[in-house]
């Protein structure tokens, strides 16, 4: 239950990044008393949030009648009418056992997952401040909501007899796996705690889980509140492509005849790496990387602190040392010491990697004249000038081939040929949108027809919608109760072409869609049973989306899919042959990033929080780490939302390094193989054994299962062009 139910209230506060499960209406039998139960029958016919689904496709969500009134009493009504299900379980005098527990269990919970399902969009896609008002008065109720369920003394003893019962060795392997999920799960969130202590776990989530909102929505403040105007004569190193985007972001700001350049990745990023005026980048850099940070209302420090605090006493309740123990202990990697281990054997590679790349970057300067160190503003507008030089290739070049629709396309072929999928547009107004930038495509078995769930996409970049780009459900394959289809969502945060033309984007905003549209993938796939098995291991679910973007570089994708915007030319062999050639370029940059945020997140869940000042903190660690000057955190610690707007990455953002070894590893098992990357037999075992079974197996079982061996750290040095020593 607490998997669903972590579930929910991560996407209440802004971290939905992958898998959000949904539950099958409860049967008949578990009924509340009369007068209650036509109460909460009433209120859920009357609300459209708590509706079940209906329409074509298995149903759908009433997206068209979205209205902010009826959330809190949805909620509350949801809330209600799960604690009523879980009374019916607690109250069976029948001895427990996997149908009246576990699978009773699993049917709970329907009425207020369709409500977070709305709740996820207004949080994420269409964030406002009456939104916000309501989130901060609900996020604690839903999180003592939550504690009331995993702390209910009579479920969890249920629930551990039918995990020590003789049952359990006569049931299936992922119904055995179910029950050890929901029994971890109660366990290691509060369920073994008496009195005092489990009265402390309760009031420490609830405040938690407020916390982490007004963590989320400080950021969002920031990237709302801010926005550069450039004129004409700004526009210095600025493609046509990306000034036409500028020009339609002001004019949906009420400035036409200006070019806007928002507080947002997808416009700072292309700023940075084309625009000749160094002051500007420093302003934009400076705005961006300081979101959070600027000891106003909106200031997170102390946020972090609170956060830290409250967490390690929670896990000290526990037994743990510290919260990263408690965290990774079903995880992959069992420990902290394991990631942080993972995490030494490629930092020092690289940063010497970086050091490199600012000798390269320093020379370029020089000779132009400058008479200044390369600076953080700087380093992604001379990267490209040494791209141009080393490797005679022009990422502005390279964008005029990367259509997104076209890009669209190539990810609907490689899903045909590993997947045996067919997408194809649902019939205009069929399917209910939130927003006028979505799209929905109806997904089917190539072979039999068979339809296998909707795919919703929410390509572009809006006012209260949150940065960067991620996956979600709105229901997740079952079949233990009546087989369930898919509803899939990518959200992304494109900046629109103008009218009439075409979206461009970057080589690694290409890697970024086709890496969502790999989670869209491993939903779609599904074929579990009970909604627990989708329940994600983090240092895992990112593998399968990773694993994705290699199919962009595939001489099919290429060939077929990447054509001149204007001419409609396929791209060049030699500007392939260069995009390859460079494949390693600026690698040290991306990997430090990254590893920064990633080692900072294990090092403040595993630091005494008293010693804990988050800026110095930050500086102090990152200096003993050798971190070059040039490079910052990808996400600094006021702003890192992965690890404090929510619980589904803290003490976990290394898992993204840990699925990047599974994935250069189960490449090259595509490379290896006779067709390559769409070689037959290797896309069946990765679709039975790596996409399609979800969280029904240890997820490094399947992986051996899928490649015959554990993956090996090596294969990662090779993808990145970093030494190493076999």
């Amino acid at each position: 239950m607490k998997n669903k139910l972590a579930a929910l209230l991560s996407s209440a506060v802004i971290i939905a990044l992958s898998a959000c499960t949904e539950n099958p209406t409860a049967e008949t039998k578990l009924t509340k008393p009369a007068t209650e139960s036509k109460k909460l029958v009433k209120t859920q016919q009357q609300n459209p949030l708590l509706a079940e689904y209906l329409g074509p496709y298995g149903g759908v969500p009433a997206f068209d009648k979205m209205d902010l009134a009826d959330l809190k009493p949805a909620l509350e009504k949801g809330m209600a009418l799960n604690l009523a299900e879980i009374d019916v379980i607690v109250n069976n005098p029948e001895p427990a056992n996997f149908q009246n527990t576990i699978v009773a269990l699993e049917k709970t919970g329907s009425d207020l997952s369709r409500v977070f399902r709305y709740w996820g969009i207004w949080s994420s896609n269409m964030n406002c401040p009456e939104f916000r008002d309501i989130q901060k008065e609900m996020v604690p109720k839903i999180a003592a909501f939550n504690s009331s369920i995993t702390g209910n003394e009579k479920l969890f003893t249920k629930v551990k007899a039918v995990y020590q019962s003789k049952e359990l060795k006569t049931l299936t392997s992922e119904e055995q796996r179910v029950i050890w999920l929901n029994y971890n799960s109660f366990a290691r969130n509060g369920a073994t705690l008496k009195g005092e202590a489990k009265a402390r776990y309760a009031a420490i989530n609830q405040e938690v889980a407020g916390l982490q909102t007004k963590f989320a929505n400080n950021i969002l403040a920031d990237e709302e509140n801010y926005e550069l105007f450039l004129s004409d004569d700004q526009l210095s190193g600025l493609s046509e492509s990306l000034i036409s985007a500028a020009a339609n972001a002001a004019a949906g700001l009420g400035k036409e005849g200006q070019y806007a350049i928002t507080n947002s990745r997808s416009s700072m990023d292309p700023f940075l790496t084309y625009s000749d005026e160094r002051e500007l980048r420093e302003k934009v850099w400076k705005t961006y990387y300081n979101r959070a940070n600027n000891g106003d209302e909106f200031d997170n420090n102390e946020l972090i602190k609170k956060i830290l605090t409250l967490r390690d006493e929670r896990v000290a309740l526990l037994g743990y040392d510290n919260y990263s123990q408690w965290r990774l202990a079903d995880r992959m990697a069992k420990n902290p010491e394991n990631a942080m281990d993972l995490m030494k054997k490629v930092w020092p590679a690289a940063i010497a990697r970086v050091d490199e790349e600012v000798a390269d970057m320093q020379a370029i300067a020089t000779a132009d004249g400058a008479d200044f160190k390369i600076a953080p503003w700087d380093y992604r507008y001379y990267a490209e000038k040494v791209r141009k030089d080393k490797y005679a290739l022009d990422s502005d070049e390279v964008k005029q081939y990367l259509q997104l629709d076209k890009l669209r396309e190539a990810m609907f072929y490689v899903a045909g040929r590993l997947f045996n999928f067919d997408f194809t547009p649902v019939p205009e107004g069929s399917v209910s949108v939130f927003h006028e930038d979505v799209n929905v495509w109806e997904v089917k078995d190539k072979t039999s027809g068979e339809h296998i769930g909707l795919w919703y996409l929410d390509p572009f970049g809006r006012k209260g919608k949150r940065s960067g780009a991620w996956a979600t459900t709105y229901r997740s394959h079952t079949t233990f109760d009546g087989k369930k289809t898919v509803l899939s969502s990518n959200n992304s945060n494109f900046v629109k072409g103008s009218q009439g033309q075409p979206t461009l984007i970057s080589w690694d905003d290409a890697e970024t869609y086709f890496h969502e549209f790999g989670h869209a993938l491993h939903f779609l796939s599904a074929t579990v049973a009970y909604p627990t098995s989708h329940s994600g291991v983090r240092d895992y679910t990112e593998f399968q989306s990773q694993l994705l973007e290699r199919w962009l570089t595939t001489d099919e994708v290429i060939n077929n899919y990447l054509v001149h915007y204007k001419t409609g030319e396929p791209i060049p062999a030699d500007l392939v042959a260069k995009i390859k050639k460079a494949a390693t370029f600026n690698e040290g940059f991306k990997t430090t990033e990254y590893m920064a945020s990633a080692i900072m997140d294990l090092l403040y869940h595993t630091t005494d929080p008293t010693l804990i000042e988050p800026q110095a903190f930050e500086k102090e660690q990152l200096t003993a780490l050798g971190m070059p000057e040039e490079v910052v955190m990808r996400h600094r610690s006021t702003q890192f939302g992965h690890v404090f707007s929510g619980e589904g990455y803290s003490s976990g953002y290394y898992g993204y390094m840990w699925a990047e070894v599974l994935t250069s590893d189960a490449a090259e098992a595509f490379t290896e193989a006779p067709g390559g990357f769409y070689d037959k037999d290797v896309s069946k075992k990765l679709v039975d054994h790596l996409f399609s079974i979800r969280n029904a197996m240890d997820p490094a079982d399947a992986y051996r299962l899928f490649r015959g061996r554990d993956a090996k750290v090596e294969a990662l040095m090779r993808d990145r062009g970093f030494p190493f020593t076999e």
